[in-house]
């Protein structure tokens, strides 16, 4: 996606040069990208709180349509980065609010704002870092990426929304599955689960995402704030409750007139 850097943000102490995200606007879809490459784009808090810092501003930006999630690199993102806890002993599993605190902001965030968000996964996605996936409306991922839910595997559990999202996306037996073997999946595999929008060759990642992105800012920014409220309701309420809940709800979309003008002449 072709893009022009307007800000970058969340420099390390130390690391100045080194940015732990890049933020990016072009035509109205802005792109932040996980930046620690060497790292494989492993999580830092200071990363979360940049990210979250970066979120909200986009959420209340009209200028804004969409936002896209990606990292830098051959990797997504590997995950928690644990040696940025500084030796901190993890008790029962939790990482911590050091952690713990900024990524729920982030995965508010991404699930609720107004906007949609599209995560570009271009490569490894692993514990952590599958959580912020799960958070976006939507996501394309290479075909051959690596992904997994290796929290069992290192004595972790889900602290981020994985055990809720997870099994709203792919049925709670397929979600038992992968969190309980902590086994490694494709891209590929993703996609027929239903856990990403898509996968695609490595090659082609650019062209569906710029696809996706081009197909959604075609529509109106109102409607799409409406569905994205009116699916999360769904994820939450009975079907009657529902129902009931899309019937009342008001939401405030300005351009019906304008894309209705010349309708069906």
């Amino acid at each position: 996606m072709p893009s022009e850097p307007t800000r970058t943000d969340g420099s390390a102490g130390g690391e100045a040069a080194q940015p732990e995200v890049l933020a990016a606007i072009d035509g109205g879809v802005l792109t932040l990208t996980l930046n620690r490459p060497e790292a494989l784009n492993a999580i830092t808090p200071t990363m979360l709180a940049t990210l979250g810092d970066l979120l909200l501003e986009a959420s209340e930006d009209d200028s804004v349509r969409v936002v896209v999630l990606t990292g830098s690199g051959r990797a997504f993102s590997a995950g928690v980065d644990l040696l940025a806890l500084g030796g901190r002993e993890l008790t029962n599993g939790i990482v911590g609010d050091i952690l713990d605190v900024p990524a729920r902001r982030v995965t508010g965030l991404l699930s609720t704002m107004p906007k949609p968000t599209v995560a570009r996964v271009n490569g490894h996605c692993f514990t952590g870092a599958l959580e912020l996936v799960l958070s976006c409306d939507l996501a394309i991922v290479v075909a051959e990426a690596k992904l997994g839910d290796t929290h069992a595997k290192f004595g972790l559990r889900p602290t981020w929304g994985l055990s809720q999202r997870l099994p709203r996306l792919i049925g709670i037996a397929a979600a038992r599955e992968l969190s309980y073997t902590a086994r490694v999946f494709s891209g590929a595999e993703a996609a027929e689960i239903g856990l990403v929008t898509r996968s695609v060759p490595a090659a082609e990642l650019d062209d569906a995402v710029d696809g996706l992105v081009r197909a959604i800012l075609a529509n109106s920014p109102g409607s799409l704030a409406a569905y994205k409220d009116l699916y999360r309701e769904a994820l939450e309420l009975s079907l009657s409750d529902g129902l009931a809940y899309e019937a009342g709800a008001v939401y405030q979309i300005a351009d019906t007139a304008d894309r209705l003008a010349g309708f069906g002449s």
